[in-house]
């Protein structure tokens, strides 16, 4: 069954799936480190680097794309089309940063948002070698993340234009960029006034 009902109880689902706060667990792992309250904050690969190290981080940054990916796969197994697949993976990404587990806090929604972006289509994969160049040139993560969400964003509309790709994958990736652009908004801020922390810096637990 893959009717309304169907529907919005995948679409909670992937909300739910989206929302296991891996960066979190894995601090609590660590040392019992809390994300939400050391370095930017935030629960994802970039913070666990700051303060955990490159291994937490790697599986921080691995772990929350496949929840990306996973609810969007699975959407598609269980026989939904293509706007209820965009969908879950734009709940996903909300769970992600948004997380009920931990008073509905979270992320970015980077890693997840990639996973989701690129199990809609694989084609958004291109831009990830842009979004390193940018992070290694510059040392500012964040800035990479909000080139690619903007790179994604304009390649699927262009693809959906051209009738090679659904426009609910271009709507889905247009919109997980924008919760990462609003999720980005200090890192904004601080890359405008030259106060962003540069890719590497680490912060003490």
């Amino acid at each position: 069954m893959t009717g309304p009902i169907a529907g919005m109880l995948l679409v909670a689902a992937a909300y739910l799936i989206g929302a296991i706060p891996w960066g979190y667990l894995i601090g609590r792992f660590h040392g019992g480190i809390d994300l939400r309250a050391v370095g930017s904050g935030g629960t994802g690969a970039t913070n666990a680097l700051r303060t955990m190290g490159r291994g937490a981080s790697i599986a921080v940054l691995v772990l929350d794309f496949l929840k990306g990916a996973f609810v969007v796969l699975a959407a598609g197994w269980l026989g939904f089309g293509h706007w209820w697949q965009a969908a879950a993976g734009i709940a996903a990404v909300a769970g992600h940063c948004w997380s009920p587990y931990i008073g509905f806090k979270g992320g970015k929604g980077v890693a997840t948002g990639a996973g989701a972006a690129i199990a809609l289509c694989p084609l958004v994969a291109l831009v990830l070698p842009v979004l390193a160049v940018v992070v290694w040139a510059t040392r500012y993560v964040s800035l990479g993340s909000l080139v690619g969400a903007g790179l994604a964003t304009i390649g699927t509309v262009i693809l959906a234009v051209a009738g090679r790709t659904p426009w609910s994958t271009a709507i889905a990736v247009a919109m997980i960029s924008a919760i990462i652009v609003w999720q980005h908004r200090g890192n904004i801020s601080r890359l405008m006034t030259g106060t962003e922390r540069k890719f590497g810096e680490h912060i003490a637990a």
